[in-house]
């Protein structure tokens, strides 16, 4: 039976106990330490830890533990099998998105709490402490079926018993461990299933504020008088609970606003409490809205960034707070950041930090904390940065447009400003790799997220010719490793290059590989001989008839060595020996005309004849394909813009991006008007359309779905259809000729070369543009020039520029 205990005299406060009485002095738990978790946020302890295991609850979904492990108190998933013990740390998987508020440790057991007042509990069963109505193990969290719906509000684990308080009936449920009468049912022997305590008659008019369990005993704190939720919330604050402070607007406001010394020294103790603190940084600016805070997953971070940005922009305000800010994140908080934070919550810090950088940046502070927070992304293991690449990748497109900002204007700024040598060290590189795991994360991204590529670029960083010569040397060399020892090397994220340094490179590395710096010859007089030149490279020569210049082309391409296209190319008409670039031009520009018109029989063309595709059942021989992959890939390798009305697929394909509904529709906007109107069909009518999964293309019908004859389309299926439909036209069905085709192109250009453009940039430089600002053009041929040596001119082709 519970019997009252003691009385709070003029507190309004009474209390009612049940159990063993030499265990009372356990208390409350008040003195109880707080055990760190690191990098989360700080966790609220309702109640003494178990005597074998502690758990943690951040202001958030996931629960971490650590603990001896002898009856399966945590979960076996978070720790792999029965019998073994965790000394750090781990996240409780299966309690994820739970929105779990309260956690309560036992001897050998575990209860939680969620915001719907459902009870989960694991561990030891022994006892019926579970409340299971069995005294079985268990090693994963189970919902107490009793109190399902009872909208639990309180629950407290003693060694063998648990304690739920359902606080709109205000009454107390018991299970567990009766042995000394801790259950309050006036018999001293266990039950495995929750059942209501049987409470004092004198109380019957009070209000159970707070439930607490000991060891063998239990508690319960009523209220009297009228203050009760104010009383109740003053004692709830200081007794069994910690709570962490998180930095919002107002206490920002309060030390912008601080001007006596006295108070600035409290405030940087604010300062460095906080930002030194990883678990406060996460547990900060929460998205509250709808819960939003409690769905913390990869694809969901819980944060509010405007909450983020309102509150750095404001420190911004008072430069002495920023610098103060700045140093404790430098100084205190990034070496104090573990290697695999727990759980996504752990890897908030991350998604903070960069605004304060943004506004570092803004007042043209030094770029060392960036490179120190880069050098922390880093330091993460990796399966830690595969989760922070998800959360990257699930940003809004205004946010993550910022983060890129972030990190471009660190490298930019030292780029600029910087010595040359500066720019292989390791705070680049980092800087570097950072934006490049920002990219593969922007690639991952919805449709509807993704940032444009464009924002990666630098277009206001010109890498002279002779710097890039160096990092293209790099890249071939170091093309297979990448270790602590690499370089910082640029041609790794030509993400980051504009289009006119893109091209020096592809120009670089084509001559590295037309004349390799081992092809030298001596003068063969000493001591002249000790400084090798550079021997005349060797050529691909072409001797063409004009009329009959596809055959004579493809006949000599046919028995040529392979290894010979990536030379640079000489052509010579009707026996004339004159060696002249003109003749390069004037045959590129002919052979394309004719290859590239319906009678050639190599391509379909659209309703309007202006763009040409490959055929579904192709006309010629498929090895035509590849002569013409290799024609494209020598025209490109030895600058020569030439005719190909093919659509922006095309150079998708090339870069090995998937062709789009809107690239159908620059080649047939009629069939992609048709497609994008089914997608825009209501949902309801489209079964009346009576349409089925194929397609007729090359005058064949074709079934979408080999293994569903006749398959309908549906509100169901219907963005399937188009998808399919889409690949079918660009892919599937110019599978065997395309392949061809690739195969040739990438026997004379390098495809790690090609892949640096977009298609569009690609597109650009194969075919060029009509409109051509000629003034600009002479500009970066003159600048191109002046970083030249007379000997670099011979040996590069010069740069083509097109715009």
């Amino acid at each position: 039976m519970w019997r009252p205990a003691f009385n709070f005299t003029n507190t309004g406060w009474s209390g009612v106990h049940m159990g063993s009485e030499h265990q009372r002095s356990a208390g409350f738990g008040v003195g109880q330490s707080q055990r760190h978790v690191p990098n989360t946020p700080e966790v609220s302890i309702r109640d003494p830890p178990g005597s074998d295991h502690c758990r943690g609850r951040p202001q958030l979904r996931s629960v971490p533990f650590w603990s001896c492990v002898r009856l399966g108190q945590e979960h076996s998933r978070a720790t792999g099998t029965r019998g073994h013990n965790r000394h750090a740390p781990a996240p409780v998987d299966c309690l994820n998105l739970k929105k779990s508020v309260l956690i309560s440790c036992g001897g050998g057991h575990t209860s939680v709490l969620t915001k719907g007042g459902v009870v989960f509990t694991f561990g030891s069963g022994r006892y019926g402490q579970l409340g299971h109505n069995s005294l079985r193990d268990e090693l994963r969290p189970r919902v107490v079926g009793q109190l399902w719906g009872s909208k639990v509000t309180q629950i407290a684990c003693g060694r063998h018993h648990t304690l739920a308080f359902v606080g709109p009936s205000n009454k107390i449920y018991s299970f567990g461990c009766g042995e000394q009468g801790q259950l309050g049912n006036g018999v001293k022997i266990d039950q495995s299933v929750p059942l209501p305590v049987q409470l004092p008659d004198q109380i019957d008019d009070q209000k159970i504020e707070h439930i607490f369990a000991g060891g063998n005993h239990s508690f319960a704190l009523c209220t009297l008088g009228q203050e009760s939720e104010k009383r109740s919330n003053n004692l709830w604050s200081s007794v069994g609970k910690v709570t962490q402070q998180a930095i919002d607007e107002e206490i920002i406001d309060k030390w912008i606003s601080e001007c006596d010394s006295k108070s600035w020294k409290k405030g940087q103790k604010e300062i460095t409490k906080m930002f030194s603190s990883a678990s406060c940084l996460n547990g900060s600016f929460l998205d509250k809205s709808c819960d939003k805070h409690y769905q913390t997953s990869p694809k969901q971070s819980g944060l509010d960034f405007s909450l983020v940005q309102g509150a750095f922009r404001k420190l911004s305000k008072k430069a002495k707070v920023l610098t103060e800010v700045e140093a404790v994140v430098h100084h205190t908080l990034l070496p104090s950041l573990y290697e695999e934070p727990i759980g996504v919550e752990g890897l908030r810090v991350y998604l903070v930090l960069p605004e304060l950088l943004r506004v570092l940046h803004k007042q043209h502070r030094r770029t060392d904390l960036t490179e120190a927070v880069a050098a922390a992304i880093l330091r993460l293991h990796p399966d830690k940065l595969q989760v922070l690449g998800d959360c990257w990748s699930s940003l809004k497109r205004s946010v993550m447009t910022k983060h890129i900002g972030v990190w471009k204007k660190a490298l930019s700024v030292i780029l600029r400003s910087e010595h040359i040598l500066r720019t292989r060290d390791p705070g680049i590189k980092h800087l570097l790799q950072v934006l490049g795991h920002l990219h593969r994360a922007n690639q991952k991204s919805v449709e509807t997220q993704t940032v444009p590529d464009s924002t990666f670029c630098m277009e206001e960083v010109h890498f002279n010719p002779i710097f890039l010569e160096e990092d293209v040397k790099l890249w071939r060399l170091w093309s297979k490793q990448d270790v602590d020892q690499t370089p910082a090397i640029f041609c790794r994220y030509p993400f980051l290059m504009n289009l006119q340094s893109k091209i020096n490179v592809f120009n670089i590395n084509a001559a590295l590989t037309k004349n390799p710096p081992n092809n030298r010859q001596r003068t063969g007089m000493w001591p002249f001989d000790m400084f090798p030149v550079a021997a005349p490279a060797p050529f691909f020569e072409l001797r063409l008839r004009r009329a009959s210049l596809i055959e004579d082309t493809f006949h000599q391409l046919s028995v040529a060595y392979h290894s010979t296209f990536k030379r640079s190319i000489v052509v010579y008409f009707d026996e004339d020996a004159t060696l002249t670039a003109v003749y390069k031009r004037d045959y590129f520009l002919h052979l394309f005309d004719k290859l590239l018109v319906p009678e050639s029989g190599m391509f379909m063309y659209n309703d309007t004849n202006t763009l040409a595709w490959f055929p579904a059942m192709p006309r010629v021989e498929e090895k035509r394909y590849f002569l013409f992959g290799v024609l494209c890939g020598m025209a490109l390798y030895n600058n020569n813009m030439v005719h190909l009305p093919f659509p922006m697929a095309f150079f998708k394909k090339l870069v090995n991006i998937k062709p789009s509904l809107e690239d159908l529709r620059e080649f047939s906007p009629i069939e992609a008007g048709s497609l994008q109107y089914i997608l825009d069909y209501p949902d309801d009518d489209v079964e009346n359309m009576d349409m089925t999964f194929s397609v007729m293309w090359g005058d064949v019908v074709v079934e979408l779905d080999p293994k569903e004859t006749g398959k309908l389309v549906t509100s169901a299926n219907k963005k399937e259809f188009v998808d399919t439909y889409v690949n079918y036209i660009f892919n599937q069905s110019v599978e065997v000729v395309f392949e061809e085709f690739r195969k040739g192109f990438f026997k004379v250009c390098d495809m790690d070369v090609v892949e640096f453009f977009q298609p569009e940039e690609l597109r650009g430089v194969m075919v060029g543009k009509e409109n051509f600002d000629w003034e600009t053009l002479k500009q970066v041929r003159t600048m191109f020039c002046y970083y030249m040596t007379e000997a670099q001119s011979q040996i590069y082709p010069k740069p083509i520029v097109y715009i």
